[in-house]
């Protein structure tokens, strides 16, 4: 079965003063798995440098 989109929620990102939409980690969490891009805000921990540091979720 394919993932499905989901539509964004309020809190899901922000726009930085330059203007990129970053995703929050409401956002990851809802999407429920790693994309391993680096993203500012990766619940999972994973870094640029490609290591997933040891960082548990929050739940709720």
């Amino acid at each position: 079965m394919a993932l499905q989109p989901q539509p964004l929620q309020p809190g899901d990102y922000y726009l930085t003063p330059e203007g990129f939409m970053v995703f929050t980690e409401q956002y990851h969490l809802r999407r429920g798995f790693c994309c391993k891009s680096g993203c500012r805000h990766c619940p999972w921990g994973f870094s640029r440098a490609g290591k997933a540091a040891p960082k548990t979720p929050k739940q709720g």
